[in-house]
């Protein structure tokens, strides 16, 4: 099965609130009077796009649409909005160099890093790279044995080196470089943005990590779960102010009727890109984030 097809079951509770909001909209009067235009936005702000993104689009959509129009005039029109809006979230360039990349995977308790962390390594390793993943989590009690699992799972080798999360980063860099590997990935703790010891742990890592290849780690990743929603906004601005976060996965879709955040995202000042969605526990239930792709599975429309 095709990762569109994946996203399209994937996206089910937010799709089915927009697609049964959207053809009620529709049914008032078939154009963008004014009772209209406030069901659509009330649809919107169910998926989670934020007020300013919803107002705008619903402007956006009375511009664009003829009078009266059709359901199917109306998803292909909002899907064609939200995927301009999102374009600005798709990754500039693959996350794997020529050379040894070094990824670190961020993020609060419960987010799904180390399930992430499992699924990437399985997808490289299927392709022909040779992965190491760094059991960094050195707080979690079972951490290490699931960075075991999920090693184990995929094919690809492990280093837990024992002390703290810097000192097994390293052991895994070094390692890497020495090896011949292609990747290192390195787990870390779950760990709130107020803590301030942890978040300096991270800084630790990064610094350790450099010391042995100046420009590593190439992308520290954040893994935000996309079950929360909005909520997740502070955590982008928190992390990528202390950890040098450069990318996010949004995980757990499927279990999300708030996968519209991601407007929210791309509404950011600074928007950072998304590499990954997760949308189930399977390994081909992590792809990579397409615009068009997920605007029109939003809305509840098939593949272009």
């Amino acid at each position: 099965m095709s990762f569109w097809k994946r996203l399209t079951g994937g996206l089910g509770k937010t799709a089915q609130t927009v697609e049964s909001g959207l053809r009620a909209a529709l049914g008032l009067s078939g154009t963008m009077d004014a009772e209209t235009r406030e069901a659509v936005e009330e649809v919107l702000l169910k998926a989670d796009v934020g007020v300013r993104v919803a107002t705008a689009l619903v402007s956006e959509l009375a511009k664009k649409l003829p009078s009266p129009f059709t359901e199917d005039q109306l998803k292909a029109v909002l899907a064609g909005l939200i995927e301009a809006r999102l374009k600005v979230l798709e990754a500039p360039a693959p996350l794997l160099r020529e050379s040894l990349t070094v990824v670190a995977m961020v993020g609060v308790n419960g987010s799904g890093k180390t399930t992430t962390l499992g699924k990437m390594a399985a997808q490289w390793q299927a392709a022909g790279k040779r992965v190491l993943a760094a059991a960094g989590d050195t707080f979690r009690a079972g951490a290490t044995e699931q960075v075991s699992v999920w090693a184990e799972r995929a094919g690809a080798d492990l280093v837990d080196a024992g002390g703290d999360a810097a000192a097994v980063a390293y052991a895994a860099v070094k390692k890497g470089m020495n090896e011949a590997y292609d990747v290192v990935l390195i787990d870390t703790a779950g760990r709130l943005p107020n803590r301030a010891d942890l978040m300096a742990e991270l800084g630790k890592i990064r610094r350790v990590v450099a010391k042995l290849l100046p420009e590593a780690p190439h992308h520290t990743l954040l893994v935000l779960d996309g079950t929360q929603g909005q909520a997740v906004l502070r955590q982008v601005e928190a992390f990528g102010a202390e950890a040098g976060v450069d990318g996010l996965i949004v995980t757990k879709l499927d279990s999300s009727a708030k996968a519209g955040f991601l407007l929210a995202l791309a509404a950011l000042e600074t928007p950072l890109p998304v590499y990954y969605l997760g949308i189930g526990e399977g390994v081909d239930d992590l792809g990579n984030f397409e615009a068009a792709a997920f605007a029109r599975s939003l809305v509840g429309l098939s593949e272009a």
